[in-house]
């Protein structure tokens, strides 16, 4: 993969993205694993739903957004979009542990 500005052309940048997009979504595959295992560990539904914990969360990946010179608000909402689904996911599989 080329950096950036050593693209020579949109072949270049095109091949470049699709790299970093398969990162992404091996990440974040990564990222759902974790997810999975964290509701072992859960004692309540609740702390499933942990709100003050989603907050830093996303608090903490807009700091990152900054330090790398990225749109605050575009990995703030990725990240709200993110955490609702995984959170949801993660109540199906508290939920399936529970009837075990």
């Amino acid at each position: 993969m080329l950096q950036a500005h050593k693209c020579k052309d949109m072949n270049d940048i095109r091949t470049s993205i699709d790299i970093i997009d398969e990162e992404i979504v091996k990440l974040i595959s990564n990222r759902a694993q974790y997810v999975k295992e964290a509701s072992k560990f859960k004692i309540n539904e609740r702390s499933v739903k942990d709100s003050t914990r989603v907050s830093k969360v996303i608090s903490s990946k807009k700091e990152l957004a900054f330090k790398y010179s990225v749109s605050e608000e575009l990995i703030g909402n990725l990240y709200e979009v993110m955490i609702d689904f995984f959170v949801k996911e993660e109540l199906k599989e508290w939920n399936s542990l529970q009837k075990k």
